[in-house]
């Protein structure tokens, strides 16, 4: 009996160690996952996965990369413009792993590395713009910070696909100073579309009366419609104006009669 215990419990320990180099052997990586092995030290060619990884107990170590877009919120930072305005402005960075190897062994970690150089930009490229290009070409501004990301951290296999500009926080005078100025604005484009209007309208007139001047009938015409439309009014006095053409024949026999 004592021979048989020992030889099961001999069996149970050589299961248990191949229980554990099975686990140490083989690795299952996501569809999102790839796997970058170091063989006594030196990295592989090739990134491994998705699916079942093999691996050489004590030998291989595996450090596992994800290819998903990572979204990354750049906190608040102190921006000062080049026309000396103070902004608070955040920004939200999108960006992936495509190339796993470089990933690893060319920066320590990216994940920080990334969001430090994000930030860094951030202050330096609107450092060099005014505030009225932050606000009105902010595209323009997120263009250029993705394209600056994505050619510094092509080395570490990392493209920034998009950089979004969120906030800029004005300060309360700068709020109270830009508010004035849009009223401002506004009034004197009120004042340019009147001016326009009046201008359009003196313009009607002057061809209606020139119209008029060379057809006397029209401008009796005229007059009888007024007469009509000041008759269908409900007032208790109603005053008709008498056009001078009228009158002129009695005033100049007026005028030719003796004296």
């Amino acid at each position: 009996m004592g021979v048989i215990g020992g030889a099961f419990a001999f069996i149970l320990i050589v299961g248990f160690f191949v229980l554990i180099l099975l686990a140490m052997m083989i690795k299952i990586l996501n569809e999102y996952e790839r796997g970058v092995i170091f063989r006594l030290g030196r990295v592989l060619k090739q990134a491994k996965g998705p699916g079942l990884i093999l691996l050489i107990p004590i030998a291989d170590r595996i450090q596992k990369v994800s290819l998903r877009t990572i979204v990354f919120d750049v906190p608040p930072q102190d921006v000062i413009t080049s026309d000396n305005v103070t902004l608070k402005v955040n920004a939200v960075v999108y960006y992936r792993v495509v190339e796993p190897i470089k990933a690893v062994i060319q920066v320590e970690n990216y994940l920080y590395a990334t969001s430090q150089l994000s930030q860094t930009t951030l202050r330096a490229v609107l450092g060099k713009s005014i505030l009225q290009d932050i606000l009105t070409q902010r595209e323009q501004i997120n263009h250029h910070l993705q394209e600056i990301l994505d050619h510094q951290t092509e080395s570490w296999g990392i493209k920034v696909s998009q950089v979004e500009i969120k906030n800029v926080d004005l300060p309360q005078e700068m709020q109270r100073a830009m508010a004035k100025q849009a009223e401002a604005e506004r009034e004197r484009l009120a004042k340019v579309i009147h001016a326009e209007g009046e201008l359009q309208a003196a313009f009607k007139l002057k061809e209606a009366a020139d119209l008029m001047a060379q057809s006397p009938i029209a401008l009796q015409l005229r007059y009888l419609q007024s007469l009509v439309e000041i008759a269908s009014e409900n007032n208790s006095t109603t005053i008709f104006p008498v056009p001078i053409d009228i009158l002129r024949p009695y005033y100049e026999a007026i005028l030719k009669a003796p004296k």
